[in-house]
């Protein structure tokens, strides 16, 4: 299935709009399988992307249940040109649930993740809470969606800066087993919500009029500056962020002795992360089959001009499914090594995107040996 199973299912029979009654018309009459739905963490910069997508994406729902903290509870979300209201998560949010988006942060997930499920459902997690855990698949569709086989009900969706990483080295490693990473990361405000890119907006206005910018959700001023990321850093000086994509690239190639550093910074974009990336491969090859093999992979669009000096950049990325990639080049420091560049939007493919398609594995390929949970949950894949 690999190269193949990560794809919109073509089949759908739903309308690019998707009227919730039209969906439960549909399942009453037993016209369509389709799945019933819950969003937790509906209100964020990834939940709303989230509802995009599975409308854009013409997601078989029967169902569709928004759920936050109390905070938000009682606000409405538009989905499809309707109307929803956004519940309070509570111990029976999961009931008659079959499939959960997660986007809620690490401490709601470990706490609601288990009894959904319990409750029968499967759940699709952007959080840090289950990714390195031995358990649970961390799945890039594009790159390890075997890695599914045998789930348990939680399935943990990579980082956003270590998922568009792999989708861009993934073809080359399969060409020619990568001995070394070196990564540099340029990430967006996106990355830390969309408060974050509000006060990105907030701090250049402040700065324009001569005032002092506010910091509230960054510890420093984010417009006209950056920093490197402000995530706990270990006894090696290495914060949290580079720690993540170093441990999750080693599980999802299924190698855990690929060496790997990396340099995460916050930089001045509202969206889309960018990475320099240095990899060096067990045999050299060509830059051009390089090149070839990326032009042709999953998920990937080449963008190279040398004449006009045009590579990828955040604003041609942002709102894009496809990870761009470009400026690839021999290098010259080092014989089998490669230099290339990449931009990724984090919402959509970095985080909402991918949990689409992993969710698209599980439905509607219920008989497909890919998909075996375990029969305490066996019901929780869409049917």
């Amino acid at each position: 299935m690999e190269g193949k199973a990560w794809q919109t299912n073509p089949s759908s029979k739903f309308p690019a709009t998707i009227s919730l009654t039209l969906v439960q018309t549909l399942r009453n009459n037993n016209l369509s399988p389709s799945c019933r739905v819950a969003l937790l963490g509906a209100t964020g910069a990834v939940g709303a992307e989230l509802l995009e997508l599975l409308a854009q994406r013409h997601f078989p729902l029967a169902d569709l249940k928004l759920l936050a903290s109390p905070r938000s509870a009682g606000t409405h979300l538009d989905f499809a040109g309707e109307s929803l209201e956004v519940e309070s998560v509570g111990e029976h949010s999961f009931k008659n649930i079959d499939l959960v988006f997660a986007s809620a942060g690490a401490s709601t997930s470990r706490a609601w993740a288990p009894q959904a499920v319990q409750a029968g459902a499967v759940v699709i997690d952007n959080s840090s809470a289950f990714r390195l855990d031995p358990h649970v698949p961390l799945v890039v569709p594009e790159v390890n969606p075997g890695a599914l086989h045998g789930h348990r009900g939680i399935i943990a969706n990579p980082n956003c800066t270590t998922i568009l990483l792999c989708v861009a080295v993934w073809p080359l490693h399969r060409l020619s087993p990568i001995q070394r990473l070196v990564v540099a990361t340029y990430q967006s405000a996106s990355g830390a919500g969309a408060r974050a890119m509000q006060e990105v907006k907030t701090q250049a206005q402040a700065i324009l009029r001569g005032d002092s910018p506010p910091t509230e959700v960054f510890p420093y001023p984010l417009a006209f500056n950056l920093f490197p990321h402000n995530s706990k850093l270990n006894e090696l000086g290495y914060c949290e962020e580079e720690m993540k994509i170093v441990h999750e690239t080693r599980k999802i190639f299924a190698a855990p002795e690929l060496r790997i550093t990396a340099t995460c910074v916050r930089v001045p974009v509202l969206r889309a992360h960018s990475e320099a990336v240095n990899v060096e491969f067990a045999e050299p090859f060509a830059v051009e089959t390089a090149r070839e093999v990326l032009a042709n992979a999953p998920g990937v669009r080449l963008v190279e001009n040398w004449q006009t000096n045009h590579f990828p950049m955040p604003l041609e990325a942002s709102g894009q499914d496809e990870v761009l990639v470009g400026r690839i080049r021999e290098d010259i420091s080092r014989p089998g090594g490669l230099d290339l560049w990449l931009c990724g939007d984090q919402i959509r493919k970095g985080a909402a995107l991918n949990a689409i398609q992993i969710a698209e594995l599980l439905y509607p390929l219920q008989e497909d040996p890919l998909v075996s949970p375990a029969p305490s949950h066996s019901q929780g894949v869409c049917g």
